[in-house]
């Protein structure tokens, strides 16, 4: 397996979180098919992530690429937001692997770096069409917690899907 490294971002670095949020969000569109997420703008290119500057404005929000043998893999970003309602100290609200470096275990790795490093209380919020990734972060929970993962399966409106709860 490739070395896996988190790098932090800097606001300098933007642009390239920016680039990256295209083809995060070209891999999801499959899943929006019946939502107004995903369409193309004149331009050709997927709608901006709206709340990319949090990162870098407001306490308990991380940025962080991802980089395998030292080239970039994918990015994390890691905040405080719960999608149950219930008290937590972090979740990771977007996370995103090249399909080059899939099946590679670097974003296992990648996952379990992320979480190790700040311990407390994680939720990992998981869209119920994205099979493949309830999947993965199930792996990646009970890595960390082993039996100790709560499961909740939520449809409102604070989020529909499934939902990981469990300590580091």
């Amino acid at each position: 397996m490739p070395n896996v490294e988190l790098e932090r971002v800097g606001r300098e670095r933007r642009q390239t979180l920016t680039n990256l949020f295209q083809l995060y969000c070209h891999d999801f569109s499959e899943q929006w098919f019946d939502r107004p997420e995903g369409e193309l703008d004149e331009d050709g290119r997927l709608q901006e992530y709206s709340l990319l500057d949090n990162y870098w404005t407001q306490p308990k929000h991380e940025a962080m690429l991802i980089r395998a043998d030292g080239r970039l893999a994918g990015f994390a970003l890691v905040n405080d937001f719960s999608h149950s309602g219930l008290p937590l100290d972090f979740q990771i609200a977007e996370f995103f692997v090249a399909r080059k470096h899939r099946r590679s275990r670097i974003g296992e790795a990648a996952a379990l770096a992320i979480i190790r490093a700040r311990p407390g209380q994680w939720e990992l919020a998981v869209a119920r069409r994205n099979i493949g990734a309830q999947y993965f972060w199930r792996r990646v929970a009970a890595s960390i917690a082993g039996n100790n993962v709560e499961e909740r399966d939520q449809d409102d409106e604070r989020w529909n899907g499934l939902i990981l709860r469990f300590r580091s």
